[in-house]
């Protein structure tokens, strides 16, 4: 017996940890019930306390990826993308959304791993601005990342310079705002706002806006509105952060198969597995 699950295309660069990066797209996505087609966009040699050494794939590596799985003629239900690691790799990007007018594309645009780590140049940033960023679906970045990319004190203010950029909807993640709970909250172009309130968790997790973007994009790929994809995606990720793994010595890991490992146990609990 054959099935399909909606195929959601990802551009991002490995982690050995596989805390965030490809990996991390790639577990999300499955746990979230479609299928990953998987673009490298660059190498990195870190473990949970840090990024080491950073590396760029050539375009020419990004672009020969792409049209191998465009040989398959692929029906892609969505886009996720997040470190390119180069103008030229955004480039591809951005031919291949053109190509895939009708996937949506959920951008996640990181400036620096979570412990700081710079994982990619200003330029990279100004032309994403002029080039990517009329592409996008939904944007997802945290306080810093929207404040860096747009020069605003206030996130409504940040939120409708990337609006006027082009982007469809961005989504301001609050985890970096000083508040007893976080309030991410859902701007888009229409002019309305939507607030996901949630639990601050007490950990400091790795590849928690990998896990939060490719999850989106699974849901879209599924055909959800974009308010209730984001709002099933924010579910996910706390309960992944919430289940998070101790794999190394720094940052916790979040658990993106948490849902089938509570099944396992459960299916323990009541003698049905071995």
């Amino acid at each position: 017996m054959t099935y399909e699950l909606p195929l959601v295309l990802t551009f991002s660069a490995s982690d050995p940890t596989a805390g965030a990066g490809m990996q991390a797209d790639l577990l999300t996505v499955s746990a979230m019930g479609a299928h990953a087609l998987t673009v490298l966009t660059g190498m990195t040699a870190q473990n949970t306390s840090g990024v080491s050494r950073f590396e760029p794939c050539s375009a020419d590596w990004v672009q020969a990826q792409v049209d191998c799985l465009m040989l398959d003629a692929p029906r892609i239900r969505a886009i996720k993308a997040g470190v390119l690691g180069s103008v030229d790799n955004l480039r591809v990007l951005v031919n291949v959304v053109n190509q895939c007018a009708q996937a949506p594309l959920v951008l996640d645009p990181v400036m620096a791993s979570g412990r700081g780590d710079a994982l990619g140049m200003p330029v990279v940033f100004d032309t994403m601005k002029a080039e990517l960023f009329p592409h996008v679906t939904l944007l997802t970045p945290n306080w810093p990342e929207a404040k860096a990319l747009t020069g605003k004190r206030t996130a409504p203010s940040a939120a409708k310079y990337l609006l006027d950029l082009g982007c469809k909807a961005v989504l301001i993640k609050g985890e970096h705002v000083k508040s007893d709970n976080v309030v991410n909250r859902l701007y888009l172009a229409s002019g309305e706002t939507f607030d996901f309130p949630c639990e601050r968790l007490p950990g400091q997790y790795h590849g928690s806006g990998c896990t939060l973007a490719s999850a989106c994009a699974a849901a879209l790929a599924q055909g959800m509105d974009l308010a209730d994809a984001v709002e099933l995606a924010l579910g996910f990720t706390w309960s992944s952060l919430q289940r998070a793994l101790k794999v190394g010595k720094g940052q916790l890991i979040p658990d993106r198969m948490h849902l089938m490992h509570e099944m396992s146990q459960l299916m323990n609990m009541e003698g049905i597995a071995p």
